[in-house]
C-alpha cells in the first residue's frame, strides 16, 4: 500500500490546506461583490425601483351601511 499514513501531522496539515483552501475561495467571493456594488451606473444602479416613492392613486376607506 502507500506509506500516507492519516496521523496528528497528517490532520493539522489537511486542516491547514483546508483553511487555506476557504480562506482564498472567501476571498474570491468577497472581491466578487465588491466589484457588483462598486459597478453600478451612476445614481440609479440599485436593484430597488420606487420603494418609497409617490402613490399613484390614494385610496379611500368608507364605511359599509346596513
Amino acid at each position: 500500500m502507500s506509506d500516507v499514513t492519516p496521523g496528528p501531522e497528517g490532520s493539522e496539515n489537511t486542516d491547514d490546506e483546508l483553511r487555506r483552501r476557504f480562506r482564498e475561495a472567501l476571498e474570491r467571493k468577497r472581491s466578487a461583490q465588491a466589484d457588483a456594488a462598486s459597478g453600478g451606473r451612476g445614481k440609479g444602479s440599485s436593484k430597488i425601483h420606487g420603494a418609497h416613492g409617490p402613490v399613484a392613486g390614494k385610496r379611500s376607506f368608507r364605511r359599509k351601511s346596513g
